[in-house]
């Protein structure tokens, strides 16, 4: 291993060296970006390519990727994985998420993050002012990190501390934050249709990707493989060293693996949907079939970037153990200590590259909002632009972009002086990813549900604010020192469940994971909940099911009221867009409605959405949708034309009306007819069943009658005996064939409502006694014991004698069939049912019936075995049961558990219930009452 000893006296570079190189750098990205501009005027596109757009996207990796995934791994091990994985992921469901995005924003011309919601959220402009307020703040101290990282490159290159500096003048951060607001206001603000695409920007953001990547690939190669023997030497050395290669991940600041998901999931968040991701994801877009590629191109590159962050967190630790050095300087450490300049002057520069990128993009995509959501609007409502030409115009808001551009690098560079070496400064990149995350339920919730409404999406984002600020930005603040901390762990006024670190009492987190479990998870369920109680209406309504569809807003047609005629429109839009552009635009138009010029159009709702669609571009859709009600006076039609709207309306919900009830009749005729052509299907395969089961019973003792009649016949010489036998195993199966037929026609006289009742008043008593007097005999050959229990004082029955003795024989066959030989319990109990009525049960302790064929105990031909062989009897007996009693007024139902025997119970309503002439319940459709 490489000698440690004395590694920390390492020569610096001196500082005029570095500026030099850094705004050489800078001036080459002004070269990059001149040179993309003016190929895209001469219609040569330098960024209509896959791998430049996967290039541009990789502006997520900033200084914070640069340095402090080193120092990272250096402290946390494999901890530095997490904010990777998540965009990894993201890319991975990019045909399905990102693709969608990008459609929706080409369709509807989407400028920004913010712009996307309040688009969705029906041009919600009080909305959209929220979010882009909210942006600017959450973002500000992550720019300021990035001036942080550039001025600590400096000073780690340099040797010289940024605080010996003589005064502001000398502050080189400050300089920097200069040449980036100029280069961000040259190449960022050249149009005012932000869909426009910004060419040389983006080529600049590409070239510099591939900077910060091949400057971190050669100093990994240069670690790993010049240093080093290998990977593996390094492994082994940290090994010998400290005794583990890699710190272990559930031992790392609380941390536990179960934070994993929640960094993953931020970092995901984050991807989408940090202004500047937005922007070269979604709004700087060329095609949609990039986003295919960059699906596995960015995942390659964050693979490609990641490749060497262990092995130089290692290489430092075993270089600096023996000295106070921050891990995030390892990058340029390492080379400076064992004299390679030029190298460090690389990696110098793949480390400014890394901050550059994102301060410039940032700052872009923050004015377009800020812009669009509050200084176009308010331009407009004071009708400053009524009487200006879009020199003016474009002129006015293009320097406004630049201004707020500057404001924001501002704000930055005073945070980043404020702060200084504060809690709140290193950990601001994930205190950032937190607060933008906050708006993910109203964005992804809003592209896919059209249900979310702009009372429900406001609500949520509030809510995860206000708590994303208590939980973690103020315990943050309170921690660098700007007030007292003693609340963190008492609680505001000593209520300890409001600590906002364990936030009503939850304890067992990390900070960070508390706070967006809260803060999301309240967010998410404000968003959903609002929503259902509050869902869209109306315009907004309309514009969400367009939205989720990824349907164009200037393809519906309707109806319009304005007095105007397509030139006034067409004026409005070049006052904007220029009289060039706004040409190109209603042409094109045109077309698409199959006319050959622009002046075959008219002024209907469709053309209105389209211009307000087209000017969103330019100016945000909260001020083109006032563009258009302000100079085109939509909003003063005439009392005629309001009472005809009128009357259109209520024809239309008329209509409405009409086609929902004749659709609900459809849908009750068709589920009708569904039902009835299953009951006849169900029929026509009982049909089936029971002419198979009767031929079948029938076959049995026909064969055997006819067997024996042939034996007979051919054997005259047949002894006495066998002959006599073989006359009575014929009389008894003709008798078998004899009740077979007549419970058959039974049971089709029963079902068919023409059998003989005699119905009379009749004392169950008897009834069930004369039942047991017939049964007795085989019960005593099968050692069966009968216990019988009659209830004394039992009124008197409205039945017919012989069909309630059949019912009950029908119940004591069937439980002797069952029960098992010499040991077979059967109980007979009589009593009074509820609802005057008289109940019989029988049950026995046979095997019982099983759960399945519980629903067709009474159904012909079916017999349960309770696991045994088949029992003797054809399956109608029960469903013979069935019929009488249900014929008589009464119910029947079974109930039974496995090994527990089964209950038979029937009812039959009592005399005093049913006068003569009224007999026969009719209740053939009742219902099982026990439901089984």
């Amino acid at each position: 291993m490489p000698s440690a000893e004395g590694v920390f006296s390492w020569q610096p570079l001196p500082a005029w060296l570095a500026a030099i190189v850094a705004f050489g750098y800078l001036s080459l990205l002004f070269a990059v970006a001149y040179r993309a501009d003016r190929q895209a005027r001469l219609g040569r596109s330098l960024t209509d390519a896959g791998w430049v757009y996967a290039l541009s996207i990789a502006v997520y990796c900033t200084a914070w990727t640069y340095f402090g995934s080193v120092g990272r791994a250096a402290s946390g091990g494999l901890w530095f994985l997490p904010i990777y994985l998540g965009p990894t992921l993201v890319m991975l469901l990019a045909p399905v998420l990102v693709r969608r995005m990008v459609r929706v924003a080409k369709e509807w011309r989407i400028t920004s993050v913010s712009d996307f919601i309040a688009t969705r959220y029906g041009r919600a402009a009080g909305l959209g002012r929220f979010v882009s307020l909210f942006v600017f703040v959450g973002v500000v101290p992550y720019v300021a990190l990035q001036l942080k990282a550039i001025a600590f490159a400096f000073d780690v290159l340099t040797g010289v501390p940024e605080a010996t500096a003589a005064g502001w003048w000398s502050d080189r951060s400050l300089w920097v934050a200069v040449v980036l607001v100029i280069f961000a206001a040259l190449f960022g603000t050249r149009h005012l249709d932000v869909t426009e695409r910004h060419e040389g920007l983006v080529a600049a953001i590409a070239f510099e990707s591939v900077v910060k990547l091949a400057a971190f690939l050669l100093l990994g190669a240069w670690v790993t493989f010049v240093v080093f023997p290998g990977p593996g030497e390094i492994m082994e050395a940290a090994q010998a060293r400290f005794g583990t290669a890699i710190a272990p991940l559930d031992a790392v600041d609380g941390l536990h693996y179960g934070d994993w998901a929640v960094m993953i999931l931020l970092s995901g968040l984050a991807f989408l949907l940090l202004p500047r991701q937005f922007q070269v994801m979604v709004v700087e877009n060329v095609r949609v079939g990039h986003v295919d590629r960059a699906a596995w191109q960015f995942p390659a590159y964050l693979l490609l970037i990641n490749l060497f962050v262990l092995p130089v967190a290692l290489a430092g630790q075993l270089f600096f153990a023996d000295v106070s050095l921050d891990p995030d300087t390892y990058v340029l450490a390492l080379p400076l200590a064992q004299g390679q300049s030029l190298l460090a002057l690389l990696v110098f520069l793949g480390g400014i590259s890394a901050a550059t990128s994102m301060v410039i993009v940032e700052s872009v995509a923050v004015a377009t909002m800020v812009c669009n959501d509050w200084v176009a609007p308010w331009w407009v409502r004071r009708r400053q632009v009524a009487e200006l030409g879009h020199a003016e115009i474009a002129g006015t808001l293009l320097w406004v972009r630049r201004v707020v551009i500057a404001a924001v690098l501002a704000c930055g560079y005073g945070y980043y002086r404020l702060t200084g070496e504060s809690f709140a400064l290193v950990s601001i990149g994930l205190i950032s990813f937190a607060a933008v995350a906050q708006l993910a339920p109203a964005a992804l919730g809003g592209l896919f549900w059209s249900g979310g409404s702009r009372t429900g999406a406001a609500a949520g984002i509030a809510v995860g604010v206000l708590v994303w600020g208590y939980t973690l930005m103020l315990p943050s603040l309170a921690k660098s020192g700007w007030f007292e901390a003693h609340w963190l762990e008492t609680g505001p006024w000593g209520m300890v469940w409001l600590q906002p670190e364990r936030l009503f009492g939850v304890e067992g987190m990390a900070p960070l994971t508390a706070s967006v479990v809260w803060s999301l998870g309240l967010n998410t369920l404000v968003y959903v909940l609002l929503s259902l109680v509050f869902p869209p209406h109306g315009a907004e309504a309309q514009g969400a099911r367009r939205f989720v569809r990824v349907e164009s807003s200037a393809g519906a047609g309707g109806v319009w009221r304005g007095r105007v005629g397509v030139p006034a429109v067409a004026q409005v839009m070049a006052r904007f867009l220029g009289e060039e552009r706004t040409r190109e635009l209603l042409l094109g138009y045109a077309r698409e409605r199959g006319f050959a010029a622009v002046e075959a159009l008219e002024v209907d709702a469709a053309f209105v959405r389209f211009a307000e669609t087209m000017l969103a571009g330019a100016i945000g859709g909260a001020a083109a949708r006032l563009v258009l009600e302000t100079l085109l006076e939509e909003a003063t039609p005439s009392f005629d034309d309001v009472m005809h709207v009128l009357d259109e309306a209520n024809q239309i919900r008329t209509y409405s009306r009409m086609l929902e009830e004749k659709s609900r009749a459809l849908e009750e005729a068709t589920r009708r007819l569904q039902e009835a052509n299953e009951k006849l299907t169900e029929l026509d395969r009982l049909k089936d069943e029971f002419i198979s089961a009767v031929t079948h019973e029938l076959r049995t003792p026909l064969t055997s009658i006819r067997a024996l009649a042939e034996i007979l016949a051919d054997d005259p010489d047949l002894p006495r005996e066998d002959r006599l036998r073989f006359y009575r195993i014929i009389v008894r199966e003709c008798e078998r064939l004899t009740r077979l037929v007549n419970q058959v026609l039974d049971l089709a006289k029963l079902e068919s409502g023409h059998g003989e009742w005699q119905p009379e008043a009749l004392e169950m008593r008897d009834l069930v006694q004369e039942a047991i007097e017939a049964i007795v005999p085989l019960a005593q050959e099968k050692q069966a014991r009968l216990e019988v229990s009659i209830e004394p004082g039992l009124p008197a029955v409205w039945a017919d004698r012989d069909r309630v003795v059949q019912v009950i024989l029908n119940l004591l066959n069937n439980a002797l069939k069952f029960v098992p030989a010499g040991a077979g319990i059967i109980t007979i109990r009589v009593g009074r049912q509820a609802a005057g009525e008289v109940a019989v049960q029988v049950a026995d302790n046979g095997p019982g019936i099983p759960p399945e064929f519980m629903p067709h105990v009474f159904e012909r031909f079916r017999q349960a075995t309770g696991g045994l062989a088949k029992p003797p009897g054809t399956g109608l007996g029960l469903a013979i049961c069935k019929r009488i009693v249900e014929h008589l007024g009464g119910r029947i139902w079974v109930e039974s558990l496995p090994g527990e025997g089964a209950r038979f119970t029937f009812t039959v309503p009592i005399a005093e219930r049913l006068e003569p002439g009224n007999e026969g319940g009719g209740h053939d459709d009742e219902e099982n009452p026990s439901g089984r």
